[in-house]
């Protein structure tokens, strides 16, 4: 397809933009949550992972971190889709740990995690119920000390423009809180920004009424990215 980034009839959308992902939560840094039960400790663990190997390795370290402990209970989500996933009582009555942990993952919907969750028994039983209560309340409360970045489809939209046309455009931008990857000054003003898949369309139109299709407009190739502390980054 042909493109004219500058002119009357510059509006042209790359054809690679009509990709679509899909959009979903990831574990961007783990953390350490616990929760005391009948004097039963349970300390919840969790860790980025994107491959089964990496989730194993993982588990092993905290088996060897709490080599005391009774129980190392873990589960694990991988995959856009949680295509991989797995769980290990570890010696607990059967359902009553691996399983409830891997429901609170697939409930809250986060991807590419494993969580780890180390009991040290308090001399108490807690029965079928309480260690269901007790291993998905410690799972919840590692996610509350963990960092969960949600994994967004859009593309880089480069925008060519003269100095009469980037004052509209620029009110565009910040009505819709896009934001800027780059802004360069010449004899026009070239903007690249990172805008949600589900706003590609109507953003193009939006600008190319707003410059009388005076505004050449190229949708790069579909990517996913996140904010981070208020930053933008691309995965």
């Amino acid at each position: 397809m042909p493109r004219r980034l500058y002119g009357r009839e510059a509006v042209i959308v790359s054809g690679k933009g009509c990709v679509k992902l899909i959009g979903y939560k990831i574990l961007w840094e783990g953390g350490t949550g616990e929760l005391i039960e009948k004097k039963s400790r349970f300390i919840a663990t969790t860790k980025p992972a994107s491959s089964e190997e990496e989730a194993a390795g993982f588990v092993e370290s905290l088996r060897k971190k709490y080599w005391d402990a009774s129980h190392n209970c873990y589960a694990y989500v991988i995959g856009e889709r949680g295509q991989l996933q797995k769980c290990s009582d570890d010696g607990e009555p059967s359902q009553t740990a691996g399983r409830p942990m891997l429901d609170v993952l697939l409930g809250e919907g986060v991807r590419d995690i494993c969580v780890v969750v180390t009991r040290y028994f308090g001399g108490t039983l807690l029965g079928t119920g309480g260690l269901v209560r007790a291993y998905s309340g410690a799972v919840q409360e590692g996610l509350k000390h963990s960092k969960i970045v949600e994994k967004r489809p859009g593309s880089q939209v480069r925008i060519v423009t003269d100095y009469t046309g980037i004052g509209k455009i620029q009110y565009i931008q910040a009505k819709r809180k896009l934001t800027a990857l780059d802004t360069q000054y010449t004899d026009h003003v070239e903007l690249t920004l990172m805008v949600p898949q589900e706003e590609t369309a109507s953003l193009t139109a939006e600008i190319t009424e707003a410059t009388s299709g005076r505004a050449g407009i190229d949708v790069g190739d579909p990517v996913y990215f996140g904010v981070v502390d208020g930053e933008v980054v691309l995965f």
